[in-house]
């Protein structure tokens, strides 16, 4: 294992839930790797927990879309520098990252998204109607991950869910590496140009959400609050749909966890936090450019090299979690990293839980006998991009 290994190498997956077997291999001889990138670049990535959140952690290593060497985007295209886009912060360090982060740091927090959870019931609970009336089998991502996710995100930043065929194919196509783009392109557009139509739409008539309440402290331009919609919108809506999907496919595979969480229901919020561990949709596009010659793992990174973290290997390193390839609800998963780490860690984590719990609590109540309604080896997932997902669930009870 002296070379370099290849970018494809990290997508091999040989298990449904598994991160790629090269990881463990890698942890244990080089946790952190040289890789070669689609356009030739060699740059770094980790496999180990320790190594993530220090990389994560250090300002010495960029996200800015102004600086070094980004990979690739999830078609396999090199992605060129260019300058910061207004209001999307994700791809930005401080301070800019810090003036915009700032303004939305409160509307995240765990008491507010608490306030949410009655809204999340209610929406699991209509969706929970919905596949009744539809009948078993049904697609639990079409008929219940996929609208419970999008509606309780769209209400609480202020996108009329009514219109949502305005808006709400373009997450989904813009995270599937296979989507055509142009396709994508014009979904991305259409998305926008109805986002910029909405926040004038509350400048002139606030509601109770978010938008209306950014664009009444009018410290941002629309170009900004545009981006920043549009940002949490594809960062929090196809994330966690995913998460609840696969998560329900791992609980019907694993039916000892499963009928556990059946026994005791107060293991919910342990058993949300496992499935997030053991599973770790966000999978691959996390990377960052070292800013300067850095010392990191035995190894010189220099200036200008890229560094890919692979948050399911580090929430897999048997140094931080005993026996990481078992599902176990019963773990202590304290700092895992299925959110990220450090200060681009993801700031919708509150509201992503509240949909997790009222999800899981309505599929486990309303259908005691919920089961898989198809093949275990023929459930579609999609293992590029940078999401994990199945592409559908077929589901019976």
């Amino acid at each position: 294992m002296s070379n370099a290994i290849s970018f494809e190498e990290p997508w091999a997956r040989t298990h449904q839930f598994d991160p790629p077997a090269i990881f463990d291999a890698l942890r244990e001889e080089r946790p952190l790797a040289r890789m070669v990138y689609p356009d030739g670049h060699v740059g770094w990535i980790t496999s180990s927990y320790d190594l993530a959140r220090t990389v994560l952690s250090d300002p010495r290593f960029s996200h800015s879309t102004e600086i070094g060497h980004f990979p690739v985007t999830h078609r396999g295209q090199v992605m060129p520098n260019h300058p910061r886009i207004p209001g999307m912060f994700i791809h930005m360090d401080p301070p800019h990252h810090t003036h915009y982060r700032r303004m939305l740091t409160g509307e995240f927090t765990a008491r507010r998204a608490s306030r949410l959870t009655a809204r999340a019931e209610a929406v699991a609970a209509e969706q929970i109607d919905v596949m009744r009336q539809h009948g078993s089998p049904v697609d639990l991502v079409k008929h219940f991950a996929k609208p419970l996710s999008l509606r309780v995100l769209s209400e609480f930043v202020g996108l009329p869910y009514e219109e949502v065929g305005r808006y709400g194919h373009a997450p989904t196509l813009l995270h599937d590496p296979d989507a055509d783009p142009q396709e994508a392109g014009a979904a991305m557009g259409q998305a926008v140009a109805f986002f910029a139509e909405v926040i004038e739409r509350r400048r002139k008539e606030p509601q109770d959400d978010l938008i209306s309440r950014l664009a009444a402290e009018d410290r941002l331009s629309d170009e900004e609050l545009c981006n920043m919609v549009t940002l949490l919108l594809f960062a929090g809506y196809e994330t966690t749909e995913s998460a609840l999907a696969v998560g329900v496919f791992a609980l019907l595979h694993h039916a000892d966890q499963l009928a556990a969480l059946r026994a005791d229901p107060d293991k919910l919020d342990a058993a949300i936090e496992e499935l997030l561990r053991y599973l770790t949709v966000n999978q691959y596009d996390t990377y960052r450019t070292a800013l300067e010659d850095v010392e990191l793992g035995g190894e010189t990174v220099r200036k200008g090299d890229s560094v890919t973290v692979s948050l399911p290997a580090a929430n897999r390193d048997p140094a931080k979690f005993t026996c990481p390839a078992e599902l176990d609800i019963d773990r202590e998963t304290s700092g895992h990293m299925a959110f990220g780490f450090g200060i681009h860690q993801c700031l919708g984590q509150n509201l992503a839980r509240v949909e997790l719990r009222a999800g899981l609590s309505a599929l486990l109540r309303e259908f005691p006998d919920l089961g898989l309604a198809a093949a275990f080896e023929e459930v579609p997932l999609r293992l590029k991009g940078s999401v994990f997902a199945v592409k559908s669930l077929p589901v019976s009870w």
